[in-house]
């Protein structure tokens, strides 16, 4: 099992040779938060990355208790990696046999350069001036990660939810460099229903008094606005029955009280709770940051193709296998989006299998059942 963990810097970009970005922005340099498990062999062909989900982290195993310049966010939540079930000796990524890199999205709040981070023309944070960033960005960076560790071609890149994004459009955009491929609970674009619950969250935190177009570092923090997002994206991330389950009781708070409205029942004291959690540890021009990109994600736009039969043609000529995995119970992701995916893969000729997860538990299986995922990554990684 991993133990301590630190966390390490790559730093990448300068005033003189800007970091470009997609939509047309650039960054004066630019800093990717990283932790990696397992040990890099002789030729560096054992490694495998791992993009993260939404509010997650690059701290995916061990512990880890601090992380430099990250104070107040990296709460004691935090310490704990979120995928230590998965990540170890025998574990569906085997630190016997691979090496595993995950890093902290550009943009993000956990040590990677994000809109909290000091701008260095002025030395004041960036805020609302920090540019969008897409899938394509945060690709490219981890390539520029895997160049300075040595990486050429990496033996698998995985991610589950948005993280399953990032990975099929590494896939796409550096076909040569990955051998195989593992989404989890992702799609092949951003539906229409998922587009409009991310707007509901961005409209949530622009309406929050505190939020200031987003400069608002130094004064009061749009805690509320951010709070309402969470909730409003965590009821499709948990299945109905597991808020049911998870909601006891005892749960209501004395101060669950609003300007007039009284919380009145545990399962809205239950999301409240959670909205309330999620402020003490995330950043809400990170979050803006991210569902953005997560909004305007479509594969074939982010690798540069004009259709998703070229797009996956690439995956075909440089044999590629894929395993693509749905939760019978997800809200988030729901499982005709994998299905498209897997239909796009099949049509190609692409190598890939379909794995359907039987749970209750919603999107975030995931996280809570490895016993469902493992013995099918391990197969695809060669355990």
């Amino acid at each position: 099992m991993p133990g301590t963990v630190r966390t390490r810097f790559f730093h990448t970009g300068s005033p003189a040779n800007p970091v470009p970005l997609r939509l047309g922005g650039t960054l004066p340099g630019a800093t990717l938060a990283y932790e990696t498990w397992g040990e890099l062999n002789a030729d560096g062909t054992n490694a495998v990355l791992l993009f993260h989900a939404l509010s997650g982290s690059h701290h995916a195993a061990g512990t880890n208790p601090s992380i430099d310049g990250v104070c107040a966010l990296w709460t004691g939540e935090m310490y704990q990696g979120w995928w230590t079930p998965m990540i170890g000796p025998g574990k569906a990524l085997d630190t016997d046999r691979h090496f595993i890199i995950c890093a902290n999205y550009l943009g993000g709040c956990y040590g990677s350069t994000g809109p909290a981070s000091p701008d260095p023309a002025t030395g004041l944070p960036w805020g609302s001036r920090f540019p969008a960033v897409t899938a394509a960005d945060q690709v490219e960076l981890s390539a520029r990660l895997l160049d300075h560790l040595g990486i050429g071609q990496l033996h698998a890149v995985v991610g589950p939810s948005v993280g399953g994004l990032l990975a099929l459009t590494f896939a796409t955009r550096h076909p040569q460099r990955v051998r195989n491929v593992v989404a989890i609970a992702s799609g092949y674009r951003t539906t229409v229903l998922n587009r409009l619950i991310l707007f509901e969250q961005i409209l949530a935190i622009e309406n929050d008094p505190h939020f200031n177009g987003g400069d608002y570092y130094g004064g009061l923090a749009p805690l509320y606005g951010l709070a309402l997002a969470r909730m409003i994206s965590h009821k499709t991330f948990v299945h109905l029955d597991s808020i049911e389950r998870r909601a006891r009781r005892d749960v209501i708070q004395p101060d669950d009280v609003l300007a007039w409205y009284r919380v009145r029942d545990k399962f809205q004291s239950y999301m409240l709770h959670q909205g309330k959690k999620f402020v003490s540890r995330f950043d809400a021009n990170t979050y803006l940051r991210i569902i953005d990109l997560w909004s305007r994600y479509d594969a074939a736009s982010e690798g540069d193709a004009q259709s998703a039969a070229e797009l996956f043609e690439r995956c075909r000529s440089h044999n590629q296998r894929w395993l693509v995995f749905s939760i019978d119970s997800d809200f988030c992701f729901y499982p005709e989006e994998q299905a498209e995916l897997v239909s796009l893969l099949q049509q190609s000729r692409t190598d890939v299998m379909h794995i359907t997860v039987h749970s209750d538990k919603g999107h975030d299986s995931f996280l809570l059942e490895p016993t469902l995922y493992t013995p099918h990554i391990s197969w695809l990684l060669g355990g």
